[in-house]
């Protein structure tokens, strides 16, 4: 069967830095869905076509993978509006309850970079923003759509949710 869209995908691959470091690995293929938010529009403009089997290497530019690095996106908050146990790497998806830092968009992931006693310093900024990628990837499958799957734009749930409040408890991670 050939990728069109929508379909999905089964795929490995090797996400490296360009400096070749390794960010990420898929040993195991992993679906995706083509025409949805699951994939980078470089990597499914390269894989419209082609069918089980299409191995590429794609390079990508920040602005093809998860944009520059915005400094403005990097802010303090009180550290009063967080639980006593919140960590370096904690994420919010949108900004915690009781921020006051004005403009920051609520469909973003905040990660907690530095903690100290008087405020907590986030980032709106994806980990690999301002990052140029080299991904080696391999098509191990494709199938139809199920109609559920083109309704939702994805394949199934997200591995992880992020809550916008921390729970009140010390299972935090």
């Amino acid at each position: 069967m050939l990728i069109t869209n929508p379909c999905v995908v089964a795929l490995t691959w090797r996400l490296e830095d360009a400096q070749g470091q390794l960010i990420d690995e898929l040993d195991a293929p992993v679906e995706f869905f083509v025409g949805g938010d699951d994939l980078l529009a470089k990597v499914e403009e390269a894989l419209i076509g082609q069918e089980a089997g299409y191995e590429t290497k794609l390079h990508l530019e920040p602005e093809q993978a998860f944009g520059d690095y915005q400094p403005e996106l990097v802010f303090f908050e009180e550290r009063s509006i967080f639980p006593e146990q919140v960590d370096v790497g904690m994420q919010f998806d949108g900004p915690p309850e009781g921020a006051t830092t004005e403009g920051l968009s609520p469909e973003a992931v905040y990660t907690v970079t530095e903690v100290y006693p008087t405020h907590v310093v986030l980032d709106g900024n994806h980990p690999l923003a301002g990052i140029a990628l080299r991904l080696d990837l391999k098509v191990r499958d494709v199938r139809e759509a199920t109609e559920e799957e083109i309704a939702a734009g994805t394949v199934g749930s997200p591995a992880l949710s992020i809550m916008t409040t921390a729970p009140s408890n010390s299972h935090l991670h």
